[in-house]
C-alpha cells in the first residue's frame, strides 16, 4: 500500500484537534474537537472552513480549449463567459462518468477541479485525449478552502469586497492580507459560500485567517459528506462511476441541447431522447436505523435498486438516503423495502434535495 499523501495544512488539523483518516489517498480530518453533529450544524447556521486541498487543480490552455473539452463533456464550455463556471462531467466511452467536475472559463481557456479520487487518471486522460493546440498544465503549486455557510459572505466581504459581490458559479481574482487568491462562489453543501485557490506555501496564513473571524469554524469530511447528501448532490463512487451514467445519476440538465459529439454519445442521447432504465433518487426512511450504502433496495420481494449514499440527517433529525432505482420504481410517493443486515427497513421515494439550497444567483 503507498504511504497516503497530507495537504499543506496537515499540522493545523493537528493543532485543532482533528481527528485524521484515510480519504482518497490522503490523511485528512473527519472531524475536530466538536464533532460531525455540532460542525454540520454550525455550517447550516454560521460559516465552516473545509479543506480541500487533495482535490486536483489544472489548466488546459489555448484559443481552442473550451471548444476541445466541449468533445470530453456534455458541452455548454464555449458559451461560458470568462469568470464564469459550470458543473459538468467527464463521459466514459461505455456511457458512464470519468469523474464529476468543476470547470472555469478563463482568458487564457480554462481551468478544471477535479476530484482527489480520480485525479491521477483525470490528468493522465486529459493529456491523452486533448487535441495538440492544447496545453495541460497540472496545478500542484494551488490548495483549495470552501467556506461555507449562511455568514459565508458578510464574513468575506470584511476581506475581499469583490469576492462577496460574486453570484453563484462566478469566479475573481483578489488580494487577501498580500494572499493572491482565484475565488469562486460555489461549493457542495448547499449552503452559499467560496471555494478560495491558493498557493501551498500562503493557504495555512490564509486558513488561519479565516478561523479567526467570527462565526467560523473547521469542518471535517464526515460533515462534508452529510451536508453534501442533505443538498442531494452526487459523490463520485457513490452516484457516480463508470458504470452509472449522468441520464442514471438525473444530471440530464447539464447537456446541452444538441450535443452530440462526446464519450459515450450512443449510449447516452437515446437515454436523454427516451428516459434511462434506473434514476437515482432520493429515500425517506422509516424509524431510526440508517440506510448506508450497498443496501438492496426491495419491492415486494423483487429488487428493484441499491442505496448510494445514506446515513442520518442532522437538520432534519431523522435518517435519509439516496439511491438507484428502476425508473419504474422512482416516482415520488413509491413504497420500498431497504436491507440491512438481517433487517428490512421501510422506505419512501422522495424529492430531492432534502434540505433546500441556499445559493446566491
Amino acid at each position: 500500500m503507498s504511504e497516503l499523501k497530507t495537504t499543506p495544512l496537515y499540522d493545523l488539523h493537528g493543532r485543532l484537534g482533528a481527528k485524521m483518516t484515510a480519504f482518497a489517498g490522503y490523511r485528512m480530518p473527519v472531524q475536530y474537537r466538536n464533532g460531525i453533529l455540532r460542525e454540520h450544524r454550525h455550517c447550516r447556521e454560521q460559516a465552516g472552513l473545509f479543506d480541500i486541498s487533495h482535490m486536483g487543480q489544472c489548466l488546459v490552455l489555448g484559443k481552442h480549449a473550451a471548444e476541445a473539452l466541449d468533445q470530453l463533456t456534455p458541452g455548454g464550455m464555449t458559451e461560458l463567459t470568462i469568470g464564469a463556471q459550470k458543473y459538468s462531467v467527464l463521459t466514459h466511452p461505455d456511457g458512464g462518468v470519468i469523474d464529476d467536475i468543476i470547470v472555469t472559463r478563463i482568458p487564457s481557456g480554462v481551468s478544471i477541479v477535479v476530484n482527489a479520487g480520480c485525479k491521477a487518471g483525470d490528468f493522465a486522460y486529459l493529456q491523452s485525449v486533448l487535441p495538440a493546440s492544447c496545453e495541460f498544465v497540472e496545478q500542484s503549486e494551488l490548495a483549495l478552502l470552501a467556506l461555507q455557510g449562511p455568514s459565508a459572505a458578510t464574513i468575506l466581504e470584511k476581506l475581499s469586497p469583490s469576492a462577496s459581490a460574486l453570484k453563484f458559479m462566478q469566479v475573481c481574482d483578489d488580494d487577501i492580507a498580500g494572499i493572491a487568491c482565484h475565488i469562486s462562489r460555489s461549493g457542495y453543501t448547499g449552503e452559499d459560500g467560496f471555494e478560495l485557490s491558493v498557493h501551498v506555501d500562503d493557504v495555512e496564513r490564509l486558513a488561519v485567517l479565516l478561523l479567526e473571524q467570527d462565526g467560523v469554524a473547521p469542518i471535517g469530511l464526515g460533515a462534508r459528506d452529510t451536508l453534501r447528501l442533505e443538498a442531494g448532490l452526487c459523490l463520485y463512487g457513490h452516484e457516480l462511476s463508470a458504470d452509472i451514467s449522468p441520464v442514471d445519476a438525473g444530471l440530464s440538465w447539464v447537456f446541452k441541447q444538441g450535443h452530440q459529439d462526446f464519450p459515450g454519445s450512443s449510449i447516452i442521447l437515446p437515454q436523454l431522447q427516451h428516459g434511462p432504465r434506473r434514476r437515482r433518487v432520493g429515500l425517506s426512511i422509516t424509524g431510526k436505523m440508517p440506510v448506508r450504502d450497498g443496501a438492496k433496495l426491495f419491492a415486494g420481494e423483487r429488487p428493484v435498486g441499491v442505496v448510494t449514499s445514506g446515513g442520518y440527517s442532522p437538520t432534519l433529525g431523522r435518517p435519509i438516503a439516496m439511491a438507484l432505482v428502476e425508473a419504474a420504481c422512482s416516482q415520488v410517493g413509491t413504497e420500498l423495502l431497504a436491507q440491512v443486515r438481517d433487517q428490512t427497513v421501510q422506505a419512501s421515494v422522495c424529492r430531492l434535495p432534502f434540505v433546500p439550497h441556499r445559493y446566491r444567483r
